[in-house]
Order: structure tokens, then sequence, then C-alpha cells
């Protein structure tokens, strides 16, 4: 039985790029949580931080996780803070491979700051400084996937294969 790939870590960390590759080599289909939530409320993430709150943003995003755990098995991208969230990954890893894209603060932050102004937890700050911050945070939770990939040494298509793989011999692809 196929299993629903999830993958995690850092906002820069290449969920979506990966996310993509992935779906694409499994013919499944790929879930960016982040970006069905802007379509939904019709503007970007910073702004619904802003205007509704972290708490609100991350109860929105965990319904929109359950909705799409809920489907045909698919290649899901959630936010960076997702998998942070108490509870989160344990609740998901009984419905899919939960895989940590492991990176560098450094590594990210690069990443991340090409999509400046749509990460509200990045903006304002020293980027490098937040990111290490997250991820002093992040990484017990992010430890509770189901496997590991470092995203550091490696380009988009090196992550994808390996996750493939991994998707393959443990998520039933």
């Amino acid at each position: 039985m196929k299993h629903h790939v999830v993958l995690i870590g850092l906002p820069g960390a290449g969920k979506t790029t990966v996310g993509r590759l992935v779906a694409e080599k499994l013919q499944a289909g790929f879930v960016d949580v982040d970006n069905l939530l802007v379509r939904k409320e019709g503007k970007p993430i910073a702004m619904i931080f802003a205007e509704k709150g972290e708490a609100a943003f991350r109860d929105m995003e965990r319904k929109e996780m359950d909705a799409a755990l809920a489907t045909e098995p698919a290649v899901v991208a959630p936010g960076g803070g997702w998998a942070a969230q108490p509870g989160a990954i344990e609740t998901a890893g009984a419905r899919a491979f939960v895989v940590y894209l492991r990176v560098r603060a450094e590594t990210a932050a690069q990443h991340a700051a090409a999509e400046e102004g749509t990460r509200p937890l990045l903006m304002g700050e020293d980027p490098v400084a937040r990111m290490r911050q997250l991820l002093d945070e992040r990484e017990p939770l992010y430890r509770n996937a189901h496997a590991e990939v470092d995203v550091d040494r490696s380009t988009p298509p090196q992550v994808t294969s390996e996750v493939v793989r991994l998707a393959q011999s443990s998520a039933g692809w």
C-alpha cells in the first residue's frame, strides 16, 4: 500500500522544489500547503500571519495537512513550521512516510532570501541568526521523521533521487 510522502525541514530546505520533482518521478500529485493557503486566503503567508496571528495560521495549516493526508497518496510539502507543532509528525506518520530535508542554517537562509517577504518568521532580523534559532528549536522535532536526507552538498535532482529511493523502499511506491 502506498503512503503519502511528506517533506519537512527549515524554510529554504527545498521542500517545494524537491517535492515537485519527487511527485513527477513517482507520478503522484503534489500538495504545497503554503501555496494552498495563499490561494484560499488570497494573500501572502506573511499577511495571513500579520492579520490572523501565528496560532490561527498554524490551525489553518494543520487543517490543510489533515485534508491532504485524507486524499490519494501524494507528495506533500507543509510549511517549515508545521512539523515543529507538537504531535504533527507523529500524527502524519501514521498515514505518511516523513522525510526530513536536513540543511545548514546558512544554506537555508541563502535559499529563503531568494523568496524575501514570503517567510514571516525570517523578516526583519539577521536571517542566518534567525535560521539558526529555528533549527535549534525545530531539529529535535524534525528528527522524528522516518528518514533524513542531507541537502547541503547535493543538487535538487540528487536529493530527489534519494527521496524517491526511500519512498520506494519504505512507503510502497
